[in-house]
């Protein structure tokens, strides 16, 4: 079992780079619909197979683009797991169970020098791709419009970089320069506060693109649509990070649970498993507790070795956290040994345990919660 939590993202896996996982979010797939139906409209006809190979160009720009977020984020000591990729950037999601180095560089200065890769890596690119294809083939002609087309995918390569990284540069959150500004505002305002700010700014600008768009060119319709979106993904983000952050485990640990002692056996382990919704148990002796054992565990010691007692089978070595610790914390105690289950201790006492099930499932109410309640106070 894993100890991640993830947040509903509406995307699917794509693999993994450089340790990042990369998801597509869903607006990805309405872009060759698009991309069809423009070339369509402008000439009564499309090539599915060159609109296909644009859209396959898009995305291996915004992956580029994005992989330049996550290795200069490493280096500045903070570290990315994963990247959901919309058609004008992505939206990444920090590990929580890596603590962030202190590197001496203050947080909102990391932050601008991630933001800043993307853009100039896109940047880089259509420089580096532009210069190859003059050498190899000087008739491309990179500066006739339009710039962006499925019949000329050599010139859309160097152009779709540039228009990356040009977009990338207006200050509407949660685009890079948005990023920027959102770094700049926490400064003096808490993290939380300063991407609300930075948010009510990118959702003006987005709603901008949108009319302007409705009344000059559709693409600045779908722009300022997908924008939109990934501010509305990124506050979602924020919020799942604000309870990470504020939660305290005496609001959310369980409190009625089920223990073993280490002289059950473990076919009587096995059966008041099968009684209880929990995947994990305190194994306690007297008032102390001495150790954890999961239900797979049990399962597994039953097939290989028989009818033995608990304690031959439980782990003697398990992290323990106080009331007043963060989720986060328990979260990366989890994450740390692959753990399914935290005890939390007073005095040397056990008052409760959380789990990876109560733990995912705390997280995701809290965070809805929030959102409503935040929703209702606006006007």
């Amino acid at each position: 079992m894993s100890g991640r939590i993830v947040m509903k993202t509406w995307s699917i896996p794509a693999g993994r780079i450089f340790g990042v996982e990369l998801r597509v979010h869903w607006t990805f797939f309405l872009l060759p619909f698009f991309v069809w139906f423009t070339e369509f409209k402008a000439h009564r006809a499309a090539d599915p197979g060159r609109d296909t190979a644009l859209v396959a160009i898009i995305f291996a720009c915004v992956v580029a683009h994005e992989l330049g977020h996550a290795l200069i984020a490493q280096r500045v000591g903070i570290r990315a797991k994963s990247t959901t990729l919309l058609p004008i950037g992505g939206v990444m999601q920090m590990d929580d169970t890596a603590p962030v180095s202190d590197t001496g560089v203050p947080m909102w200065q990391r932050e601008i020098q991630i933001a800043a890769a993307g853009p100039l890596l896109s940047v880089a690119l259509a420089i580096f791709s532009a210069g190859v294809i003059t050498l190899f083939d000087p008739d491309v002609q990179l500066w006739s419009w339009p710039f962006v087309q499925p019949s000329n995918l050599l010139r859309a390569t160097v152009w779709i970089n540039l228009y990356l990284a040009g977009l990338n540069f207006l200050p509407a959150y949660p685009l890079d320069a948005g990023r920027v500004m959102r770094a700049l505002f926490s400064r003096t305002l808490d993290p939380v506060s300063a991407t609300r700010r930075a948010l009510s700014i990118g959702q003006t600008m987005a709603t901008l693109l949108i009319v302007v768009g409705m009344l000059s060119n559709i693409w600045l319709t779908l722009l300022g649509s997908f924008v939109f979106i990934a501010a509305q993904l990124e506050e979602r983000l924020v919020m799942f990070q604000s309870v990470l952050e504020t939660v305290r485990l005496e609001e959310v640990m369980l409190t009625d649970f089920a223990t073993l002692s280490p002289a059950d056996t473990l076919e009587d382990a096995l059966e008041k498993a099968v009684h209880s919704l929990q995947d994990d148990f305190p194994v306690i002796r007297g008032g102390d507790m001495v150790g954890v054992i999961s239900r797979q565990k049990i399962l597994k010691a039953l097939r290989l070795e028989g009818n033995g007692y608990v304690q031959a089978a439980m782990d003697r070595i398990f992290d323990v956290a106080t009331r007043s610790e963060s989720l986060a914390s328990a979260f990366r105690k989890l994450a740390q040994r692959n753990a399914g289950l935290v005890p939390v201790v007073e005095d040397q006492r056990l008052v409760g345990i959380i789990t990876l099930q109560n733990l995912m499932h705390s997280m995701s109410l809290l965070a809805e919660s929030r959102r409503l309640r935040k929703s209702m106070l606006q006007p």
